[in-house]
């Protein structure tokens, strides 16, 4: 079980993350205690309230419960995992909130505590937290025999994956042939007759006409290489003057280089709103299947919810019918069978609770693995996404020179986190 937690401020802001029934399929206020309200948001109000006594800014301590991503966890793991952090932290007795969060096929516990210690009125010290929380992390692990992490192991084998990104790796730029290059310039020029005839020929082939830095004529390719048009036709100055007019009113070469990136920059995006495109296209099914998924399972948990409720009742009228009144009762209440059939009683009901959990959480466990199996049909969807995302990236990046892959990286960093990976995609 991972456990992540922070000392923070934000009550408000925390409450919201917690209630977030947007980006979790399901929310469950599972319990509030030590407070006076009654709901998480009057719970964060009132710990505030509390802090305004002190000087603390960070007046709670959040905690998340990770368990492995197949394994079925019980309620009753959860709350041995919060109340043993709960131990190690010296939060024992403090007000908490505890909430279960179900997303994508798993359930994680997030358990927040008032550090404010209301007889003292002081916050309570969270030194080395992190250490005390990591040994509790692999407690777990061992005592329910789930795998360990290799991070658990040895800090330096954690998953690479949880690291920062990388820049991407520059690729080779693509050998082109000089003569290649000469005989294409050489063929815009012949076919035309016109300046802009010319201009258009050379774009085709992926060139623009420019002003060279001696009021030359230059070629830059898309690139952002640069030639000479006069060694590269065998052409002089003036003949080209004669059909292109004087070099003064076109791009320098620094203009064309910063046209060439910004339709360069274009072009990606299109590509990549293209690649987003077919990317929902093939997740609506699975958001639609997701919807209808979480619509009855919700239905489930209502259905079992109300005939628990029932069932409830009906025990516990009949344990109350157990309990005589009158002169029966009193007779009971001297020979000491009015307690043992209130003790009866307790035990029973302690039996129905544990029975109601059992058979709540065996629900939510098949719904679970019901959700996973959905999952892994959107994870393959991503990774095929990300595989073609990757394919087109190369293949722009394969063809560019030093100097212009760090800008371009840039763009098409900041196009890929907006439009494709990180941006408001529908995840189901």
């Amino acid at each position: 079980m991972i456990i992540k937690a922070n000392q923070r401020g934000g009550g408000t802001q925390l409450a919201n993350h917690l209630l977030n029934a947007n980006d979790n399929d399901h929310v469950t206020v599972h319990e509030i205690s030590g407070f006076m309200a009654d709901s998480v948001y009057g719970a964060m109000q009132e710990a505030y309230a509390v802090s305004n006594g002190t000087r603390c800014r960070k007046y709670l301590f959040s905690v998340s419960f990770n368990p492995p991503e197949r394994e079925a966890v019980s309620v009753d793991i959860f709350e041995g995992a919060i109340n043993r952090a709960e131990e190690k932290l010296g939060l024992k007795g403090q007000p908490r909130v505890i909430i279960f969060h179900e997303k994508e096929g798993r359930r994680h516990a997030h358990a927040a505590w008032s550090r404010i210690d209301g007889q003292a009125m002081k916050a309570i010290r969270q030194d080395y937290y992190k250490n005390r929380l990591m040994d509790l992390a692999k407690e777990l692990h061992l005592e329910n025999d789930w795998k360990l992490p290799q991070g658990f192991i040895d800090r330096e084998l954690r998953n690479p994956l949880n690291f920062t990104h990388q820049e991407w790796m520059h690729a080779k730029r693509l050998g082109e042939d000089p003569r290649l290059i000469k005989a294409a310039l050489k063929s815009c020029w012949k076919l035309t007759e016109t300046k802009q005839g010319f201009e258009k020929a050379l774009s085709q082939n992926g060139y623009y006409l420019a002003q060279g830095n001696r009021r030359s004529f230059v070629a830059v390719d898309w690139r952002g290489e640069v030639y000479s048009l006069s060694r590269g036709l065998k052409i002089e100055t003036t003949a080209l003057k004669e059909r292109l007019g004087e070099p003064g009113g076109l791009p320098t070469v620094d203009e064309a280089k910063a046209n060439v990136d910004k339709a360069l920059a274009e072009r990606m995006q299109r590509l990549l709103a293209d690649l987003r495109k077919r990317y929902d296209k093939q997740l609506a099914p699975l958001v639609e299947c997701k919807r209808r998924m979480k619509t009855h399972h919700e239905a489930q948990r209502q259905s079992l919810a109300l005939k628990q409720e029932k069932q409830r009742q009906q025990e516990c009228l009949r344990r109350k019918q157990r309990l005589n009144t009158g002169l029966r009762g009193m007779w009971d209440r001297l020979s000491g069978q009015h307690s043992r059939t209130r003790r009866a009683n307790e035990d029973e009901a302690y039996k129905a609770l544990v029975r109601d959990r059992e058979e709540r959480d065996h629900l939510i466990f098949g719904q679970l693995q019901e959700r996973q199996s959905l999952q892994t049909d959107v994870k393959s969807l991503r990774v095929a996404h990300q595989q073609e995302f990757k394919a087109l990236r190369e293949a722009v990046f394969s063809m560019l020179p030093e100097e212009k892959l760090e800008h371009l990286r840039t763009k098409f960093t900041q196009a890929q986190a907006r439009d494709v990976l990180d941006g408001p995609v529908p995840e189901p």
